[in-house]
């Protein structure tokens, strides 16, 4: 029974080693998912002033220039999965999703360029059969959204000019309101016209119009970069937001399971530790009726 209590303790010590383990995780997690949640709204102002922007071109666009829309060529799309895992069935569920939207567009699997973002997503897509053109690391702060949209940027303007990639699809998990994700798809590429003709057509606030002096298609291609890049920081940010979100709800599941577990081994432990003790007590017990019994034998 000595031995046996022994590994309990030590099953105990692990369990507890593990609990404070999946604390500071669940602890991390909530933070991030503040931190990246504060992202995405520092980027409503920046977002509306790019709107303005373009609602001033559109206005004052040219008559024989227009933005051109082109829908003849390949379609890609950008999938964001994670590179960390303990966040629950996060990255299956991004990836079925993908799959549905694929099927949905009629595109062939195999014939849709399929950028990546996050190692967990890559093998569950290729054995689909989608072709995975370029692999992106999911930053693992917010300093590091910056630079890892500008590496998708130049991947996508790569895969435009080399593999005549005009569509474009971003397919990743949004926070919800009060708790949890949904999934989204949102088209990049082409941009939508009819989005462009409600800014050429909304009123301005002011009575003054702002006016430009750079060259209008410039003007216009700049804004739609910028447009473009809010539209993937904002992907980049919410996708982390719901990751750190699954992984909050698993490490919670775990602190909830590991703590029943740590009840059940105190209770076998105080159980075998009561079963040790009486059984010393018996061993005491027999030892004395055995030496009285010795005693009452003895002659004299």
């Amino acid at each position: 029974m000595t031995q046996t209590l022994e590994s309990m303790r030590r099953r105990i010590g692990t369990a507890e080693d593990l609990y404070g383990v999946v604390r500071v995780m669940k602890a991390l997690a909530a933070s991030s998912v503040r931190q990246y949640e504060a992202a995405v709204e520092s980027l409503a102002e920046y977002n509306r002033t790019i709107e303005a922007g373009l609602q001033i071109a559109l206005r004052n666009r040219p008559e024989s220039i227009a933005p051109k829309v082109a829908h003849n060529g390949r379609r890609a799309v950008i999938v964001f999965g994670s590179d960390q895992g303990m966040c629950g069935a996060f990255n299956e569920q991004v990836t079925a999703f993908a799959l549905e939207q694929l099927d949905a567009l009629g595109d062939e699997r195999g014939d849709t360029a399929v950028l990546a973002v996050g190692a967990r997503v890559v093998g569950r897509l290729e054995d689909a059969g989608c072709s995975v053109v370029r692999r992106v690391p999911m930053p693992s702060s917010i300093a590091g959204v910056t630079p890892a949209v500008h590496d998708l940027l130049l991947a996508v303007e790569e895969q435009r000019f080399s593999d005549g990639i005009d569509r474009l699809l971003v397919v990743h998990h949004r926070p919800r309101a009060h708790a949890g994700s949904r999934l989204q798809a949102l088209q990049l590429l082409p941009v939508d016209g009819a989005w462009l003709d409600r800014l050429a057509s909304r009123d301005w606030d002011s009575s003054s119009l702002p006016t430009f002096t750079m060259e209008w298609r410039a003007l216009f291609s700049s804004l739609i970069r910028q447009h473009l890049f809010v539209a993937l920081y904002r992907a980049f940010a919410e996708s982390l937001a719901s990751e750190n979100t699954s992984r909050l709800a698993a490490m919670q599941a775990a602190e909830r399971n590991i703590q029943g577990h740590l009840d059940q081994l105190a209770l076998d432990y105080h159980q075998g530790r009561q079963e040790s003790i009486q059984a010393e007590l018996l061993d005491i017990v027999a030892g004395f009726e055995t030496l009285i019994g010795v005693d009452e034998r003895s002659p004299g």
